[in-house]
Protein backbone atom coordinates (compact mmCIF):
# COMPACT_ATOMS: atom_id res chain seq x y z
CA UNK A 1 0.00 0.00 0.00
CA UNK A 2 1.48 3.32 -1.11
CA UNK A 3 1.71 6.23 1.30
CA UNK A 4 -0.85 8.98 0.83
CA UNK A 5 0.49 12.25 -0.55
CA UNK A 6 0.65 14.70 2.34
CA UNK A 7 -0.35 18.34 2.36
CA UNK A 8 1.86 20.45 4.64
CA UNK A 9 0.55 23.81 5.83
CA UNK A 10 3.55 25.98 6.77
CA UNK A 11 3.42 28.52 9.59
CA UNK A 12 5.06 31.90 8.97
CA UNK A 13 7.84 31.25 11.47
CA UNK A 14 9.04 28.25 9.44
CA UNK A 15 9.72 30.46 6.41
CA UNK A 16 11.21 33.14 8.67
CA UNK A 17 13.57 30.55 10.09
CA UNK A 18 14.48 28.77 6.84
CA UNK A 19 13.32 30.18 3.48
CA UNK A 20 14.46 26.99 1.73
CA UNK A 21 11.84 25.05 3.71
CA UNK A 22 9.61 25.36 0.63
CA UNK A 23 11.79 22.76 -1.06
CA UNK A 24 12.37 20.39 1.88
CA UNK A 25 9.25 18.22 1.77
CA UNK A 26 10.22 15.77 -1.00
CA UNK A 27 7.23 14.63 -3.10
CA UNK A 28 4.58 16.12 -0.78
CA UNK A 29 2.61 19.33 -1.37
CA UNK A 30 2.72 22.64 0.52
CA UNK A 31 -0.13 25.02 1.32
CA UNK A 32 0.27 28.70 2.30
CA UNK A 33 -2.82 30.46 3.70
CA UNK A 34 -3.40 34.17 3.09
CA UNK A 35 -2.42 35.13 6.65
CA UNK A 36 1.07 33.68 6.12
CA UNK A 37 1.60 35.85 3.03
CA UNK A 38 0.36 38.90 4.96
CA UNK A 39 2.74 38.21 7.86
CA UNK A 40 5.62 37.76 5.44
CA UNK A 41 4.79 41.10 3.87
CA UNK A 42 4.76 42.83 7.27
CA UNK A 43 8.13 41.35 8.25
CA UNK A 44 10.13 41.98 5.07
CA UNK A 45 11.53 45.40 6.05
CA UNK A 46 14.69 45.79 8.08
CA UNK A 47 18.24 44.50 8.32
CA UNK A 48 17.64 41.62 10.74
CA UNK A 49 18.23 37.97 9.88
CA UNK A 50 14.46 37.37 9.99
CA UNK A 51 13.80 40.18 7.48
CA UNK A 52 16.46 38.80 5.11
CA UNK A 53 14.96 35.31 5.33
CA UNK A 54 11.48 36.70 4.61
CA UNK A 55 12.71 38.55 1.54
CA UNK A 56 14.45 35.40 0.32
CA UNK A 57 11.27 33.35 0.82
CA UNK A 58 9.31 35.95 -1.16
CA UNK A 59 11.88 35.80 -3.96
CA UNK A 60 11.59 32.01 -4.09
CA UNK A 61 7.80 32.26 -4.36
CA UNK A 62 8.14 34.92 -7.06
CA UNK A 63 10.43 32.67 -9.11
CA UNK A 64 7.95 29.81 -8.83
CA UNK A 65 5.08 32.05 -9.92
CA UNK A 66 6.54 32.88 -13.32
CA UNK A 67 4.29 34.76 -15.77
CA UNK A 68 1.40 32.39 -16.50
CA UNK A 69 0.94 30.61 -13.18
CA UNK A 70 -2.22 28.57 -12.61
CA UNK A 71 -2.75 28.92 -8.85
CA UNK A 72 -5.64 26.45 -8.80
CA UNK A 73 -3.37 23.71 -10.14
CA UNK A 74 -0.52 24.69 -7.83
CA UNK A 75 3.05 25.69 -8.63
CA UNK A 76 5.68 23.07 -9.37
CA UNK A 77 8.43 23.19 -6.71
CA UNK A 78 11.47 23.33 -8.98
CA UNK A 79 15.01 23.64 -7.59
CA UNK A 80 16.07 27.30 -7.32
CA UNK A 81 19.30 28.42 -8.95
CA UNK A 82 22.43 28.28 -6.83
CA UNK A 83 21.04 25.78 -4.30
CA UNK A 84 21.98 22.11 -4.26
CA UNK A 85 18.68 20.71 -3.00
CA UNK A 86 17.00 17.40 -3.77
CA UNK A 87 13.61 18.81 -4.72
CA UNK A 88 10.81 16.29 -5.17
CA UNK A 89 7.65 16.39 -7.25
CA UNK A 90 5.55 18.39 -4.78
CA UNK A 91 3.49 21.47 -5.60
CA UNK A 92 2.84 24.76 -3.81
CA UNK A 93 -0.79 25.81 -3.25
CA UNK A 94 -2.23 29.09 -1.98
CA UNK A 95 -5.53 29.96 -0.33
CA UNK A 96 -7.74 31.08 -3.23
CA UNK A 97 -11.15 30.89 -1.53
CA UNK A 98 -12.66 32.12 1.75
CA UNK A 99 -12.23 29.87 4.77
CA UNK A 100 -15.09 27.91 6.31
CA UNK A 101 -16.89 29.17 9.39
CA UNK A 102 -14.80 29.26 12.54
CA UNK A 103 -14.67 26.76 15.37
CA UNK A 104 -16.02 27.91 18.77
CA UNK A 105 -12.84 26.67 20.45
CA UNK A 106 -10.64 28.98 18.37
CA UNK A 107 -11.46 32.11 20.34
CA UNK A 108 -10.51 35.42 18.70
CA UNK A 109 -10.69 34.85 14.94
CA UNK A 110 -8.52 37.93 14.27
CA UNK A 111 -5.46 36.31 15.87
CA UNK A 112 -2.99 35.12 13.24
CA UNK A 113 -2.44 31.70 14.86
CA UNK A 114 -6.19 31.09 14.96
CA UNK A 115 -6.46 31.97 11.26
CA UNK A 116 -3.76 29.41 10.49
CA UNK A 117 -5.63 26.81 12.55
CA UNK A 118 -8.85 27.68 10.75
CA UNK A 119 -7.08 27.16 7.42
CA UNK A 120 -5.81 23.76 8.54
CA UNK A 121 -9.29 22.70 9.73
CA UNK A 122 -10.79 23.86 6.44
CA UNK A 123 -8.24 21.85 4.46
CA UNK A 124 -8.97 18.66 6.38
CA UNK A 125 -12.71 19.01 5.63
CA UNK A 126 -12.19 19.83 1.95
CA UNK A 127 -9.59 17.11 1.35
CA UNK A 128 -10.48 14.07 3.48
CA UNK A 129 -8.36 11.94 1.16
CA UNK A 130 -5.18 13.85 2.13
CA UNK A 131 -3.09 13.87 5.31
CA UNK A 132 -3.05 17.56 6.29
CA UNK A 133 -0.14 18.40 8.61
CA UNK A 134 0.54 21.77 10.21
CA UNK A 135 4.27 22.61 10.47
CA UNK A 136 5.20 25.28 13.01
CA UNK A 137 8.11 26.32 15.25
CA UNK A 138 5.53 27.59 17.77
CA UNK A 139 4.86 24.90 20.39
CA UNK A 140 1.70 26.66 21.60
CA UNK A 141 0.23 26.56 18.11
CA UNK A 142 1.05 22.86 17.89
CA UNK A 143 -0.76 22.31 21.21
CA UNK A 144 -3.80 24.19 19.88
CA UNK A 145 -3.72 22.01 16.77
CA UNK A 146 -3.65 18.84 18.90
CA UNK A 147 -6.68 20.09 20.85
CA UNK A 148 -8.59 20.37 17.55
CA UNK A 149 -7.47 16.90 16.41
CA UNK A 150 -5.03 18.23 13.80
CA UNK A 151 -1.67 16.70 13.02
CA UNK A 152 1.12 19.16 13.85
CA UNK A 153 4.90 18.86 13.66
CA UNK A 154 7.97 20.93 14.40
CA UNK A 155 10.23 21.79 11.47
CA UNK A 156 13.11 19.28 11.61
CA UNK A 157 15.08 19.89 8.42
CA UNK A 158 17.11 22.68 10.02
CA UNK A 159 18.66 20.34 12.57
CA UNK A 160 22.29 19.37 12.37
CA UNK A 161 21.59 16.35 14.61
CA UNK A 162 18.56 14.48 15.87
CA UNK A 163 19.82 14.69 19.45
CA UNK A 164 22.51 16.76 21.16
CA UNK A 165 24.00 13.63 22.72
CA UNK A 166 25.19 12.66 19.22
CA UNK A 167 27.30 15.81 18.89
CA UNK A 168 31.00 15.21 18.29
CA UNK A 169 32.96 15.88 21.51
CA UNK A 170 36.42 15.96 19.92
CA UNK A 171 37.85 13.62 22.59
CA UNK A 172 38.07 9.84 22.42
CA UNK A 173 38.76 7.96 25.68
CA UNK A 174 40.84 4.87 25.02
CA UNK A 175 40.75 1.64 27.02
CA UNK A 176 43.81 -0.09 28.46
CA UNK A 177 43.56 -2.73 25.74
CA UNK A 178 43.90 -0.10 23.00
CA UNK A 179 47.56 -0.83 22.27
CA UNK A 180 46.84 -4.56 22.26
CA UNK A 181 44.35 -4.08 19.44
CA UNK A 182 46.23 -1.26 17.70
CA UNK A 183 49.88 -2.05 18.13
CA UNK A 184 51.95 0.73 16.53
CA UNK A 185 53.37 -0.35 13.18
CA UNK A 186 55.94 2.44 13.18
CA UNK A 187 57.03 5.34 15.42
CA UNK A 188 59.36 8.25 14.73
CA UNK A 189 60.43 11.67 15.98
CA UNK A 190 60.15 14.82 13.90
CA UNK A 191 60.93 18.36 15.17
CA UNK A 192 61.03 17.03 18.73
CA UNK A 193 57.53 15.57 18.35
CA UNK A 194 56.72 11.85 18.60
CA UNK A 195 54.47 10.17 16.03
CA UNK A 196 52.86 6.72 15.84
CA UNK A 197 51.33 4.90 12.91
CA UNK A 198 48.65 2.40 13.92
CA UNK A 199 46.34 0.07 12.03
CA UNK A 200 42.76 1.17 11.55
CA UNK A 201 39.87 -1.24 11.93
CA UNK A 202 36.91 -0.91 9.59
CA UNK A 203 34.47 -0.05 12.38
CA UNK A 204 36.71 2.59 14.00
CA UNK A 205 35.58 6.20 13.66
CA UNK A 206 38.55 8.55 13.39
CA UNK A 207 38.55 12.26 12.64
CA UNK A 208 41.44 14.62 11.85
CA UNK A 209 42.81 16.41 14.95
CA UNK A 210 40.68 14.24 17.22
CA UNK A 211 42.04 14.16 20.79
CA UNK A 212 42.87 10.77 22.30
CA UNK A 213 43.22 10.11 26.02
CA UNK A 214 44.50 6.89 27.54
CA UNK A 215 44.37 6.86 31.33
CA UNK A 216 46.46 4.74 33.69
CA UNK A 217 50.16 4.20 34.33
CA UNK A 218 50.94 4.04 30.63
CA UNK A 219 48.73 7.05 29.97
CA UNK A 220 48.83 8.88 26.68
CA UNK A 221 47.46 12.12 25.30
CA UNK A 222 47.66 12.33 21.53
CA UNK A 223 46.05 13.90 18.48
CA UNK A 224 45.03 12.25 15.23
CA UNK A 225 47.08 13.95 12.53
CA UNK A 226 46.20 11.90 9.48
CA UNK A 227 43.39 9.47 8.73
CA UNK A 228 44.02 6.96 5.97
CA UNK A 229 41.84 4.06 4.78
CA UNK A 230 43.88 1.43 6.64
CA UNK A 231 46.08 3.49 8.98
CA UNK A 232 45.99 6.43 11.37
CA UNK A 233 48.90 8.71 12.28
CA UNK A 234 48.98 9.94 15.89
CA UNK A 235 51.07 12.72 17.42
CA UNK A 236 51.79 12.88 21.13
CA UNK A 237 50.21 16.05 22.51
CA UNK A 238 52.37 18.79 24.00
CA UNK A 239 51.96 19.16 27.76
CA UNK A 240 50.87 22.72 28.50
CA UNK A 241 50.39 21.91 32.19
CA UNK A 242 54.07 22.55 32.84
CA UNK A 243 55.38 26.01 33.61
CA UNK A 244 58.02 25.84 30.86
CA UNK A 245 55.25 25.34 28.30
CA UNK A 246 52.76 27.92 29.57
CA UNK A 247 50.89 30.11 27.10
CA UNK A 248 51.08 33.81 28.02
CA UNK A 249 51.40 32.76 31.65
CA UNK A 250 48.46 30.35 31.50
CA UNK A 251 48.82 26.62 32.17
CA UNK A 252 46.27 23.92 31.38
CA UNK A 253 44.56 22.54 34.48
CA UNK A 254 43.00 19.40 33.02
CA UNK A 255 43.34 17.16 29.94
CA UNK A 256 40.53 18.96 28.05
CA UNK A 257 42.23 22.35 28.47
CA UNK A 258 45.54 20.80 27.40
CA UNK A 259 43.96 19.47 24.21
CA UNK A 260 42.36 22.88 23.58
CA UNK A 261 45.73 24.64 23.82
CA UNK A 262 47.26 22.08 21.45
CA UNK A 263 44.63 22.97 18.85
CA UNK A 264 44.76 26.72 19.51
CA UNK A 265 48.57 26.88 19.28
CA UNK A 266 48.79 24.84 16.07
CA UNK A 267 49.18 27.20 13.07
CA UNK A 268 48.12 24.38 10.73
CA UNK A 269 44.61 24.38 12.26
CA UNK A 270 42.53 27.25 10.89
CA UNK A 271 39.23 26.62 12.66
CA UNK A 272 38.75 25.66 16.32
CA UNK A 273 35.47 25.22 18.21
CA UNK A 274 35.38 25.05 22.01
CA UNK A 275 32.17 24.04 23.80
CA UNK A 276 31.69 24.08 27.53
CA UNK A 277 29.71 25.46 30.44
CA UNK A 278 30.59 28.67 32.25
CA UNK A 279 33.97 28.57 33.98
CA UNK A 280 35.63 25.90 31.84
CA UNK A 281 38.19 28.42 30.53
CA UNK A 282 37.11 28.79 26.90
CA UNK A 283 37.68 32.55 26.60
CA UNK A 284 40.85 32.59 28.72
CA UNK A 285 42.52 29.83 26.69
CA UNK A 286 41.52 31.40 23.35
CA UNK A 287 42.82 34.84 24.40
CA UNK A 288 46.07 33.49 25.84
CA UNK A 289 46.78 31.51 22.65
CA UNK A 290 45.90 34.52 20.51
CA UNK A 291 48.19 36.88 22.42
CA UNK A 292 51.08 34.41 22.36
CA UNK A 293 50.82 33.95 18.58
CA UNK A 294 50.14 37.63 17.85
CA UNK A 295 52.64 39.40 20.12
CA UNK A 296 55.30 36.73 20.67
CA UNK A 297 55.33 34.54 17.57
CA UNK A 298 54.11 37.27 15.14
CA UNK A 299 51.90 34.76 13.28
CA UNK A 300 48.86 37.03 13.27
CA UNK A 301 48.64 40.81 12.90
CA UNK A 302 45.93 41.38 15.50
CA UNK A 303 43.12 39.75 17.47
CA UNK A 304 39.53 40.49 16.53
CA UNK A 305 36.79 39.60 18.99
CA UNK A 306 33.07 39.62 18.27
CA UNK A 307 29.88 38.07 19.59
CA UNK A 308 26.14 37.93 19.00
CA UNK A 309 24.50 40.84 20.82
CA UNK A 310 21.54 38.94 22.25
CA UNK A 311 20.36 40.19 25.65
CA UNK A 312 19.65 37.85 28.54
CA UNK A 313 17.16 40.28 30.09
CA UNK A 314 15.32 43.38 28.90
CA UNK A 315 17.02 45.93 26.65
CA UNK A 316 18.52 49.01 28.37
CA UNK A 317 18.21 51.29 25.35
CA UNK A 318 20.66 52.61 22.77
CA UNK A 319 24.38 52.62 23.57
CA UNK A 320 26.47 55.73 22.83
CA UNK A 321 29.80 55.99 21.05
CA UNK A 322 31.66 54.32 18.23
CA UNK A 323 31.28 50.70 17.09
CA UNK A 324 33.90 49.55 19.59
CA UNK A 325 32.38 51.60 22.42
CA UNK A 326 28.93 50.20 21.69
CA UNK A 327 30.33 46.65 21.82
CA UNK A 328 32.26 47.19 25.08
CA UNK A 329 29.31 46.38 27.41
CA UNK A 330 28.93 43.04 25.61
CA UNK A 331 32.62 42.22 26.10
CA UNK A 332 32.75 41.77 29.86
CA UNK A 333 34.33 38.34 29.35
CA UNK A 334 37.18 39.96 27.39
CA UNK A 335 37.84 42.52 30.13
CA UNK A 336 37.73 39.94 32.91
CA UNK A 337 40.13 37.59 31.17
CA UNK A 338 42.53 40.36 30.19
CA UNK A 339 42.85 41.21 33.89
CA UNK A 340 43.90 37.62 34.57
CA UNK A 341 46.38 37.62 31.69
CA UNK A 342 48.01 40.94 32.60
CA UNK A 343 48.43 39.90 36.22
CA UNK A 344 49.77 36.44 35.47
CA UNK A 345 53.43 37.48 35.16
CA UNK A 346 53.54 39.64 38.30
CA UNK A 347 56.36 41.82 36.96
CA UNK A 348 56.57 45.55 36.27
CA UNK A 349 54.15 46.76 38.95
CA UNK A 350 51.38 49.22 38.14
CA UNK A 351 53.38 51.01 35.41
CA UNK A 352 54.21 47.75 33.69
CA UNK A 353 50.59 46.60 33.92
CA UNK A 354 49.35 49.90 32.44
CA UNK A 355 51.83 49.64 29.57
CA UNK A 356 50.72 46.04 28.93
CA UNK A 357 47.07 47.07 28.89
CA UNK A 358 47.81 49.82 26.35
CA UNK A 359 49.69 47.33 24.18
CA UNK A 360 46.88 44.80 24.32
CA UNK A 361 44.26 47.45 23.56
CA UNK A 362 46.15 48.34 20.37
CA UNK A 363 46.26 44.70 19.20
CA UNK A 364 42.79 43.53 20.24
CA UNK A 365 39.90 44.94 18.20
CA UNK A 366 36.24 44.59 19.14
CA UNK A 367 33.89 44.37 16.17
CA UNK A 368 30.15 44.00 15.71
CA UNK A 369 28.58 41.15 13.74
CA UNK A 370 26.36 43.68 11.97
CA UNK A 371 29.27 44.99 9.88
CA UNK A 372 30.99 41.72 8.97
CA UNK A 373 29.32 41.12 5.61
CA UNK A 374 31.66 41.85 2.70
CA UNK A 375 34.83 42.03 4.81
CA UNK A 376 37.94 39.87 4.42
CA UNK A 377 40.30 39.30 7.35
CA UNK A 378 43.95 38.72 6.46
CA UNK A 379 46.33 37.18 9.04
CA UNK A 380 43.90 37.79 11.87
CA UNK A 381 43.05 35.74 14.96
CA UNK A 382 39.25 35.96 15.11
CA UNK A 383 37.41 34.96 18.31
CA UNK A 384 33.63 34.51 18.08
CA UNK A 385 32.23 34.45 21.62
CA UNK A 386 28.73 33.21 22.52
CA UNK A 387 28.60 31.49 19.12
CA UNK A 388 25.66 29.32 20.21
CA UNK A 389 23.39 32.31 19.51
CA UNK A 390 24.33 32.39 15.81
CA UNK A 391 22.16 30.85 13.14
CA UNK A 392 23.82 28.53 10.58
CA UNK A 393 23.58 31.32 7.99
CA UNK A 394 25.26 33.83 10.32
CA UNK A 395 27.98 31.30 11.11
CA UNK A 396 28.60 30.80 7.39
CA UNK A 397 28.75 34.57 6.86
CA UNK A 398 31.42 34.92 9.55
CA UNK A 399 33.58 31.93 8.66
CA UNK A 400 33.66 32.87 4.98
CA UNK A 401 35.22 36.23 5.97
CA UNK A 402 38.53 34.45 6.63
CA UNK A 403 41.34 35.31 4.26
CA UNK A 404 44.82 33.73 3.99
CA UNK A 405 46.56 33.26 7.33
CA UNK A 406 43.45 33.80 9.47
CA UNK A 407 42.42 31.53 12.33
CA UNK A 408 38.83 31.48 13.66
CA UNK A 409 37.99 30.30 17.16
CA UNK A 410 34.31 29.76 18.08
CA UNK A 411 33.35 29.64 21.76
CA UNK A 412 29.99 28.82 23.26
CA UNK A 413 27.65 26.74 25.35
CA UNK A 414 24.72 25.28 23.43
CA UNK A 415 22.78 24.91 26.68
CA UNK A 416 22.53 28.73 26.95
CA UNK A 417 20.81 29.84 23.75
CA UNK A 418 19.00 33.19 23.88
CA UNK A 419 18.07 33.60 20.18
CA UNK A 420 14.35 32.96 19.47
CA UNK A 421 13.50 29.76 17.53
CA UNK A 422 17.11 28.55 17.86
CA UNK A 423 17.68 25.27 19.69
CA UNK A 424 20.64 23.12 20.69
CA UNK A 425 20.37 21.06 17.49
CA UNK A 426 19.80 24.01 15.12
CA UNK A 427 22.45 26.41 16.46
CA UNK A 428 25.11 27.57 14.03
CA UNK A 429 27.75 26.40 16.52
CA UNK A 430 26.31 22.87 16.45
CA UNK A 431 26.36 22.94 12.64
CA UNK A 432 30.00 24.10 12.66
CA UNK A 433 31.11 21.33 15.03
CA UNK A 434 29.31 18.65 13.01
CA UNK A 435 30.33 19.83 9.52
CA UNK A 436 33.99 20.63 10.23
CA UNK A 437 34.90 17.41 12.05
CA UNK A 438 36.08 15.78 8.81
CA UNK A 439 38.27 18.71 7.70
CA UNK A 440 42.02 18.22 8.38
CA UNK A 441 42.50 21.90 9.32
CA UNK A 442 39.80 22.05 12.01
CA UNK A 443 39.65 20.87 15.60
CA UNK A 444 37.09 20.65 18.39
CA UNK A 445 37.11 20.07 22.15
CA UNK A 446 34.22 19.93 24.60
CA UNK A 447 35.39 21.26 27.98
CA UNK A 448 33.55 19.63 30.86
CA UNK A 449 35.46 20.51 34.02
CA UNK A 450 34.88 23.94 35.54
CA UNK A 451 37.96 25.76 36.82
CA UNK A 452 36.42 29.07 37.90
CA UNK A 453 35.69 28.48 41.61
CA UNK A 454 34.05 25.95 43.90
CA UNK A 455 31.05 28.27 44.16
CA UNK A 456 30.62 28.43 40.36
CA UNK A 457 31.09 24.67 40.03
CA UNK A 458 28.41 23.94 42.63
CA UNK A 459 26.02 26.52 41.13
CA UNK A 460 26.33 25.02 37.63
CA UNK A 461 25.33 21.62 39.04
CA UNK A 462 22.74 22.59 41.67
CA UNK A 463 20.87 25.51 40.07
Amino acid sequence: MTERRRLYLLDTNVLMHDPTSLFRFAEHDIFLPMIVLEELDRSKKGLTEVARNVRQASRFIGQLMGEDADLEQGLALTEPEGLNLQVGSGRLYFQTAPLDNGDPLLGDSSVADNKILLAALSLTRRHPERDVILVSKDINLRIKAAIHGLKAEDYHNDRALDDLSLLYTGIKNLTTSFWDLHEPEHSWTEDSRTFYRIARAEDDDWYPNQCLQLAGENGLEALVRRVEPAQVVLEVARDFRRSQHDVWGIQARNPEQNFALNLLMDPQIDFVTLLGTAGTGKTLLALAAGLAQTLDDKIYREIIMTRATVSVGEEIGYLPGTEEEKMTPWMGALTDNLEVLTESDGHGGEWGRAATNDLLASRIKIRSLNFMRGRTFLNRYLIIDEAQNLTPKQMKTLVTRAGPGTKIVCLGNVEQIDTPYLTETTSGLTFAVDRFKYWPHAGHVTLKRGERSRLADFASEAL
